[in-house]
């Protein structure tokens, strides 16, 4: 079942003005973009808010994606599977990076996103490719979840050594130094990057 297709508009809700902005898509979104979505939003440590869409999307998300996130502690009632074309018009969020976590999501042209912002690819297998086994289908899940989790920690943790050594008393400057040096991270755990 496919998604009913809406439009995000920022003007309705907006997240804090220096908060990094990410965009995680893959081509269903109903696993690991929706994990990549609540791991960056619940270890973000406020810095960041992420999003997550599909060129595809399911319309449901995955019970076991579902599974993980809950175990975070994160309202799940906060996600859906949605299109990519959600956030394609010029309301939108402005996005400092999209990142694609599917080799099919990647291959594909991406929508005009508001902003000025660098496509990277973090390549990972589909846990949903298992769903025949049960065994197999939690092992797969689990795996993709603590890879993420991993990733995104290492992320937020050299975001918060390097910030540390900057200091500026000019918010907008030092929000450009946070954006590249998130960028620059961003890269540095990534298979393939794409800057627009």
């Amino acid at each position: 079942m496919a998604s009913e297709l809406f439009f995000y508009d920022s003007h309705v809700v907006t997240p804090a003005q220096d908060k990094l902005k990410i965009l995680v898509l893959c081509t269903g979104n109903s696993a690991r973009s929706i994990i990549a979505e609540a791991l960056f939003n619940s270890l973000g440590l406020g810095s960041i808010k992420a999003w997550s869409a599909g060129s595809h999307p399911t319309g449901m998300i995955n019970p076991y994606a579902m599974e993980k996130i809950s175990s975070l502690g994160y309202k799940t009632n906060q996600l859906s599977s949605k299109s990519w074309l959600t956030f394609a018009h010029p309301s939108a969020p402005i996005f400092d990076a999209v990142i694609t976590v599917c080799g099919n999501a990647a291959a594909e042209d991406c929508p005009v996103f508001p902003g000025n912002w660098c496509h990277i690819h973090w390549g990972l297998p589909d846990p949903a490719a298992h769903m025949s086994s049960p065994n197999l289908a939690q092992e797969a899940f689990d795996e993709c979840f603590n890879t993420l989790k991993k990733r995104i920690k290492s992320v937020m943790h050299q975001m918060n050594t390097r910030s540390n050594s900057v200091n500026s008393s000019n918010n907008e400057s030092c929000k450009k130094r946070q954006k590249t040096m998130l960028i620059e991270i961003l890269k540095e755990h990534a298979t393939n990057e794409l800057c627009t």
